[in-house]
């Protein structure tokens, strides 16, 4: 029985990372991609894991060292001093704010695919958000235990749409090889493998047991890579690169995947299919994500988990997104582009080497605490990666101008 306990202790903690993962820029992936090909798209992704998969056990070690119920804005503010401090407040809250209209002003859209049109738009965005503020509102258990229903949900999903739509898959789509766009593909690439911002919530929870975090970062990871490979595969495979109904086509219209595969596979059904994973894959990245942002609050304001406190919190979470997305409804792609890039590279590419460097070399914490070996070399090189993942964004905004 202990054992069972352990390890859906950790299970759960594994869905956690993957569902904040697996967010709503996953339906996007192959649409950026498309223009480097295939093999490129599968070299990034393995890059891009491995240097998140870093970055990750970089904060779990950053993690030891703070106090209980620390977050980001405690670790910058004794590793960072007040520079790092305030830098980590305005990006913290430009990043999440971006992440929440997006996924809100999706979730809206959604569910008036799912359920018809029996309500106006906005109030079917109040019905996706008014369902689960509860959740995120009692907390890391209350989001897990949810949190393994809809990663069920997303897998059979997933699994449905992979064994239907296998047979469309025209593998002369898949030599198309062009490094040179490839690499503009990076920052979306990066930010499909951002988790870091669950693990200080994340430590709380499994009660600082550092073996099981570790143990739910790789396994955690693995789940969105592999999911992500399978999907690229599917998706260059079926719909060209070129032409109407491609993948070309549907960037330059902001659409994702989904929308040329119902046109280029004529099955009404695969279409559904990708709503429904859709569905699953944004929510649970939007409960996990909710619940980081107010744990991040309640760090950066000092405040006690009351219940007045905890109200406060889920206004502040919940409310300006709903309204700026209920404002803005086609604001979904604009703001996911916002919290890509820039604010995804500074917060977790860059803070955690930069603390780690700190805390080892200059405040001297202890060296059985380290959950990542290389010393200064490993530290450098995830530094100058992400200043190269940068220098790509700044080129890519140029280039869309």
């Amino acid at each position: 029985m202990q054992i069972f306990r352990s390890s859906s202790h950790v299970l759960g903690g594994a869905f956690l990372i993957a569902g904040t993962t697996i967010g709503i820029g996953m339906l996007g992936l192959p649409v950026a991609t498309a223009a480097g090909g295939f093999l490129p798209a599968v070299a990034l992704y393995l890059i891009c894991w491995v240097f998140m998969l870093c970055t990750g056990l970089l904060m779990l070690e950053i993690c030891i060292w703070m106090p209980k119920e620390a977050n980001m804005i405690t670790m910058a503010s004794k590793l960072l001093g007040i520079p790092g401090k305030v830098l980590c407040w305005i990006v913290y809250l430009f990043f999440f704010l971006a992440i929440m209209i997006a996924h809100i002003a999706s979730g809206g859209h959604i569910f008036q695919d799912i359920f018809g049109g029996y309500l106006p738009d906005w109030l079917w965005t109040i019905v996706y958000v008014g369902i689960f503020v509860p959740f995120v509102y009692h907390g890391t258990l209350s989001v897990d235990r949810f949190n393994l229903i809809l990663m069920t949900g997303l897998i059979l999903a997933y699994l449905l749409f992979v064994f239907t739509s296998i047979p469309f898959v025209d593998t002369t789509l898949l030599r198309h090889r062009d490094w040179s766009k490839a690499w503009l593909a990076l920052p979306v690439l990066f930010t499909a493998f951002g988790y870091q911002a669950i693990l200080p919530t994340l430590m709380n929870y499994m009660d600082r047991n550092v073996k099981k975090v570790r143990l739910s970062i790789f396994i955690g990871t693995a789940i969105p890579l592999i999911i992500y490979l399978l999907w690229e595969f599917l998706i260059l495979g079926i719909v060209p690169l070129e032409g109407p109904n491609s993948l070309t086509e549907a960037a330059l219209l902001g659409q994702t995947a989904v929308t040329p595969l119902k046109a280029i596979t004529q099955h009404g059904y695969l279409f559904l299919i990708g709503k429904a994973f859709a569905f699953f894959t944004m929510t649970a990245s939007y409960l996990v994500i909710s619940l980081a942002y107010m744990d991040f609050l309640a760090d950066g304001f000092n405040w006690k988990k009351t219940t007045t406190t905890k109200t406060w919190l889920a206004l502040i979470v919940f409310l300006p997104p709903t309204l700026i997305a209920l404002s803005y409804p086609t604001i979904f792609l604009t703001a996911l582009g916002y919290a890509g890039g820039f604010a995804c590279a500074i917060l977790f590419g860059l803070f955690p080497p930069l603390m780690v460097w700190v805390g080892r070399h200059f405040c001297h914490y202890q060296d059985d605490s380290r959950q990542l070996f290389g010393g200064r070399y490993i530290l450098t090189v995830l530094i100058l990666f992400v200043l190269f993942e940068v220098m790509i964004e700044i080129i890519s905004q140029f280039l869309s101008r």
